[in-house]
């Protein structure tokens, strides 16, 4: 049994304390000729996931509606035949926002089975990509709701990711998350659920996917794959109904890259393969030169080394096209030295220690944000290793340790202890003062 997390939200956004809708339940069930005596209890057995009997559920709608100034449906208050089912991300708007509140609530909640929930692979991880590609669209995405969203809203929300994103950068995705989470439930849900015609809700979904895709930045970073793999998905959906390709590739460029992680390198192909194509001349250079060498990533992984050549070099092409100014907020990762850095991982599984070589010392010389140097240092780190030079390995390291002090990442965190035992095991003379400097890193406690 699941806990009924669109009920609850429901009860948040209402106002309703779980005695409160009790009470109203019963006085609702009286017109209808109905005795009830429900208590706070019975509420509580209903968020855990119990199904009311009889005519209850169309009560709870019936009151909610009234309260919520708009129509409700069983499953919209997850007490309908599919309830344990979540809708696919292609789902009606209307349902898709509960939904995506309802995830953000349990998520700033700590709900465990929230948290904890693995990613799924196959059909399910490839259905959001699909829907965002194919018809239809989103012929009108104008809503009715209590608050009335103006111009002045979208640009606090643009303000907001951009600020989430920069202390993901500075700090970390575990200090970032509860602080986007919170600003999410308590600024975004109620404007999503607002009024605005479509020209304006198409800017508002724009802006809530890039948000939402910055929280899916900061869970992923706190190796919670399974929620990160949720928000990315809402992101897309967003990012579909703002009509907007170009932030629905930033997205798919998301999951590529979570693909890669959790070893999906057929998929990590394909989703790029997918955002490529389906954005066309709305992807900008920065965004194409970050898909081709993520694409020449896996295909190193998959053993074709021509393929991932080929990859390689159209990066290279796409980010000598890049013009500071002519990007969308959301490609600004894409910094000089970042297709070097991904160059270098797939020379390295490809065993081309020499240009694996170049292209990570070309990385940790070129400027970077403070997370993106430490992934630099790492990498050449491994290398120098690879190449049996431990001393200059361990001094990389050290600079790494100095440069993620005060960084609250668990992505960060593993990369330390996978460099950490690599020079341990090296043997070098360096190794014991690069190990002490990055055990002291790692005993801030997240």
């Amino acid at each position: 049994m699941q806990p009924n997390t669109l009920l609850d939200a429901l009860l948040d956004e209402a106002g309703f304390s779980n005695a409160g809708l009790a009470a109203r339940v019963n006085q609702a069930g009286r017109a209808r000729g109905l005795s009830l005596r429900y208590e706070h209890t019975a509420v509580a057995r209903w968020l855990k996931g119990q199904r009311p009997r009889g005519q209850v559920p169309d009560l709870i709608c019936e009151v909610l509606a009234e309260r919520l100034c708009r129509a409700l449906t069983l499953d919209d208050i997850g007490l309908g035949a599919a309830r344990d089912v979540e809708l696919p991300s292609g789902s009606p708007l209307s349902g898709f926002v509960e939904r995506a509140a309802a995830l953000w609530r349990s998520d700033e909640q700590q709900r465990r089975y929230v948290i904890e929930a693995p990613a799924v692979t196959g059909t399910p991880a490839v259905m959001p990509v699909w829907e965002w590609e194919n018809p239809p669209e989103d012929a009108d995405v104008s809503r009715s709701g209590r608050t009335r969203v103006s111009p002045a809203d979208i640009r606090m929300l643009r303000a907001a990711r951009a600020h989430y994103e920069l202390m993901y950068r500075r700090a970390g995705g575990i200090a970032a998350r509860a602080r986007i989470v919170g600003f999410l439930n308590a600024e975004t849900a109620p404007l999503l659920r607002g009024s605005y015609s479509d020209g304006l809700g198409r800017q508002l979904h724009r802006a809530a996917g890039g948000l939402v895709a910055v929280a899916g930045i900061c869970a992923y970073d706190s190796d919670a794959q399974g929620l990160a793999q949720r928000y990315f998905h809402q992101a897309l959906r967003l990012a579909k109904a703002s009509g907007d390709r170009g932030l629905g590739a930033y997205v798919i460029a998301l999951l590529v890259n979570q693909s890669l992680f959790m070893a999906e390198y057929r998929q990590a192909v394909a989703f790029a393969e997918a955002a490529l194509r389906a954005a066309g001349d709305r992807i900008t250079p920065a965004l194409a030169s970050d898909l081709h060498v993520m694409q020449g990533k896996a295909y190193a992984h998959l053993g074709d080394g021509t393929a991932a050549l080929r990859c390689i070099g159209r990066a290279e092409r796409e980010a000598e096209r890049i013009r500071p100014g002519h990007e969308p907020d959301e490609t600004g990762y894409v910094q000089p030295g970042l297709v070097n850095v991904q160059a270098a991982e797939a020379l390295l599984s490809l065993g081309d220690l020499s240009g694996a070589h170049e292209h990570a010392a070309a990385a940790v010389g070129s400027p970077a944000h403070d997370r993106g140097r430490v992934h630099r240092l790492a990498m050449l780190c491994q290398i120098e290793l690879r190449r049996g030079e431990a001393d200059r390995a361990a001094g990389w390291a050290e600079q790494m340790a100095d440069q993620v002090r005060g960084m609250e990442s668990q992505r960060l965190r593993d990369r330390l202890r996978a460099v950490r035992g690599s020079l341990v095991a090296s043997g070098s003379s360096r190794a014991g003062e690069a190990a002490e400097l990055i055990d002291g890193a790692l005993r801030v406690p997240l």
